[in-house]
């Protein structure tokens, strides 16, 4: 029952469904290579944590992503200011492989704080929704609070504060929410308080959250959790490439062995570890979308500030045999251009 439903979600239009930009049948074209590094911020050259999203008004794809302050001198290499008053940044593409800079998210200072991390974007019920990790200040260790905020727009322009989530912790980071298909949603999040454990929330409307389960023994953040070739799958990132965990119902979860992105690329821009991801399911392929520290660069052997500076990239997701995997370095033939009865034309 649970892939007749799904099936049914994937099909109306460009709807978003388990966090991912779900659009149309499985297309037949490899689709144009996409650059390395896929997108690099023009402001503080500091990209990461991705949210990216369909918008069929536009016609275009939005990526969201915590546009951190790479580029800012610091006192010492345990001063942490760089990470904090971080704006949400926004990217725009047609067709997933060229990106331009989009300014920052309108996100309302009232019900958020100076720092904003990881955010989480999704459509449901006709409505845009944004998740984002609030710091309240800029601080210069990893000591201060921090706590998950709700917000709504019509047009992924204008956002209107919701509630901050109650979810019994006081260092709570990095959402990602689903629509589950028998009703309701679900919220995969980092509870530092609990050894930085990935852990599960369940509402009936967006507002109010019952905390559940904890999914990992292991550290761990940004969660990303999505459904795909007929199973759900979570990856995190362990700080050691990024950890995955398989599920035939949503509920029931079991680890993969191993680590993705762990060995770092050959390509220039790319020789590092794969961080904090985002998945997009477009036309039955799954791209994964990573951030990579620029500390494996020939720039950083003579200014060690460089390491700070992070881009975007984006692969091909396969799975065989119930094992999901990625080539880093193999050419990604990206596939997200709308047809026109899709994006509004």
């Amino acid at each position: 029952m649970m892939k007749a439903v799904l099936h049914a979600r994937r099909a109306i239009g460009a709807a978003l469904l388990f966090g991912a930009s779900i659009a149309g049948a499985q297309g037949a074209a490899d689709g144009p290579v996409a650059p390395k590094p896929l997108y690099r911020d023009p402001i503080h050259d500091g990209a990461a944590d991705p949210s990216t999203v369909y918008d069929p008004a536009s016609g275009e794809w939005v990526m969201f992503y915590t546009n951190r302050r790479a580029d800012i001198a610091v006192d010492s290499p345990s001063d942490v200011r760089w990470v904090h008053g971080t704006a949400i940044g926004l990217a725009r593409s047609s067709d997933g492989v060229h990106w331009r800079y989009g300014g920052t998210a309108a996100i309302p200072a009232a019900c958020t704080g100076a720092t904003l991390w990881a955010p989480d974007v999704e459509r449901f019920g006709g409505l845009w929704h944004m998740w984002v990790s609030v710091v309240p200040g800029v601080f210069r260790d990893w000591n201060a609070p921090r706590f998950i905020v709700h917000l709504t727009s019509p047009d992924l322009r204008t956002w209107t504060c919701g509630d901050r989530l109650d979810l019994g912790s006081d260092k709570v980071i990095d959402p990602s929410v689903v629509a589950l298909p028998g009703g309701g949603y679900r919220l995969f999040f980092n509870d530092e308080r609990m050894g930085k454990a990935i852990r599960t929330a369940d509402s009936t409307d967006l507002v109010h959250w019952q905390v559940r389960d904890r999914l990992t023994d292991t550290p761990g953040e940004g969660p990303k959790a999505f459904f795909w070739k007929g199973a759900w799958w979570l990856v995190s990132d362990a700080w050691k490439g990024l950890l995955v965990l398989r599920s035939a119902d949503g509920t029931h979860w079991s680890r993969q062995p191993g680590y993705l992105l762990t060995e770092p690329g050959t390509a220039p821009t790319d020789r590092a570890k794969g961080q904090h991801p985002d998945v997009i399911v477009a036309k039955g392929r799954a791209y994964i979308v990573y951030f990579v520290h620029q500390d494996g660069e020939d720039e950083a052997k003579g200014d060690p500030a460089w390491a700070r500076r992070s881009v975007l990239q984006i692969a091909e997701l396969s799975v065989k045999d119930g094992v999901l995997s990625v080539d880093r370095n193999a050419p990604a033939h990206v596939d997200l251009a709308m047809p026109a009865k899709e994006n509004g034309e």
